[in-house]
């Protein structure tokens, strides 16, 4: 079979490890277009090598509105570059309302007519603005299958209207890239201490939370702890002034922007992350990538109820939930964590755990198998049936 997959978050080459599993599982051919660069949420533009399995079968496109998930497309003429490809299955690994999305579902519907499905991390039943919901809806009628990231992600899909096969796929990661053992060799900038090390990963935005973690660090100054923030943003210099408020401000350390390959030292460096995040009218918080990051390098988690983070943090049980906006609450959370050594083991080999069962590569691979052979077998059938279709779809790649 011959797969061919459209991602922009595959410009980190860390992200193309899935397909180069998938690969190596299935002998499959696999095509896999990303942007020629691109730009992530801190500007900065990545452009790494691929994977040995995966050199040759890398095409990288110029795109509009680079950095840009939802408006973003590819300058290429895709109709064509079906025709000459000839794919059995077509995955895109973006958004169904997005702009690249519907650049690539029209071509297909209208050259090749091969198995179309999306990624999606949606939580919210979000109406959109013409023309996105146009697109939206011209996607969902073509596609044969959807890959979401959580049930809720699924239940938005089936609420809005998508009727085809669903598969949820977490975002995955690999175990011995993020490992406990890379504790043993801190980065260099990390600050040495004998204290619990409270963590975050993030940028530093108020919808973040940054207000609330602020007071609540500033409930447990009786305690002996110090944190480390990666990360950049807008409210850092506000929450400078409110970490001096609370007269912990010379236990923190602020790291600035860290590149995506270098997170699992910092992580694994953590005695625990805190992600404080907060819901508001358009947006709470999505899978949360770092949580189960920080699970796999043996780092328990304190999350707010903001979105999917209880869903992670209950079903990996390697953290605790507090509630959202609860300077107190989190308060209580901190507390429990850098006084109790115990319960942070406890939690850290829950959540290891559950990575490697759950979502690591291996596990996630085998899922997004499953769901492109049956959308290909599927489709096979289908032409068994309607030879009519199959004709259609001759004429129309010859058009």
């Amino acid at each position: 079979m011959h797969l061919l997959i459209v991602s922009h978050s595959c410009a980190t080459a860390l992200n193309q490890e899935i397909y180069a599993r998938i690969q190596r599982e299935t002998g499959w051919k696999i095509t896999l277009v990303i942007p020629d660069a691109w730009k992530d949420e801190f500007g900065n533009a990545l452009r790494q090598e691929s994977p040995a399995e995966l050199k040759g079968s890398v095409i990288r496109c110029a795109v509009w509105k680079n950095g840009s998930i939802i408006f973003h497309a590819y300058r290429m003429r895709w109709r064509r570059f079906l025709r000459e490809l000839k794919p059995d299955v077509i995955y895109m690994n973006h958004e169904p309302y997005a702009l690249a999305t519907a650049q690539v579902c029209h071509a297909n519907n209208h050259s090749i007519r091969v198995p179309f499905g999306f990624y999606s991390c949606q939580n919210i039943n979000k109406k959109y603005p013409v023309p996105f919901s146009w697109m939206e809806s011209m996607v969902y009628r073509s596609s044969s299958f959807a890959l979401p990231i959580t049930d809720r992600v699924a239940d938005v899909l089936k609420a809005k209207g998508y009727q085809g096969r669903q598969t949820v796929c977490a975002l995955p990661l690999d175990p011995e890239l993020y490992h406990p053992r890379l504790r043993s060799t801190p980065p260099e900038r990390f600050p040495k201490s004998d204290s619990p090390v409270i963590g975050y990963v993030g940028r530093l935005i108020e919808p973040k939370g940054l207000r609330t973690l602020a007071a609540a660090l500033g409930k447990v100054r009786d305690l002996d702890w110090r944190m480390v923030l990666v990360g950049t943003g807008e409210f850092q210099a506000e929450f400078e002034q409110l970490l001096t408020a609370q007269g912990v401000r010379d236990r923190i350390f602020f790291a600035g922007y860290v590149p995506h390959h270098e997170t699992p030292r910092w992580l694994a460096s953590m005695d625990m992350l805190v992600l404080p995040s907060e819901t508001q009218a358009n947006w709470e918080e999505q899978f949360g990538r770092v949580i189960p990051e920080a699970m796999a390098c043996g780092t328990a988690v304190i999350g707010s109820d903001s979105g999917e983070i209880p869903y992670l943090i209950r079903q990996s049980e390697g953290g605790l939930i507090f509630t959202q906006r609860d300077s107190e609450h989190l308060g209580t959370m901190l507390r429990q964590l850098v006084s109790g050594p115990k319960l942070r083991r406890q939690l850290a080999e829950n959540g290891r755990h559950w990575v490697e069962r759950d979502i690591s590569i291996p596990a996630v691979a085998q899922k997004m198998i499953e769901a492109f052979s049956a959308a290909a077998k599927n489709q096979q059938a289908d032409r068994a049936q309607n030879p009519q279709s199959l004709s259609s779809s001759h004429a129309l790649a010859q058009s």
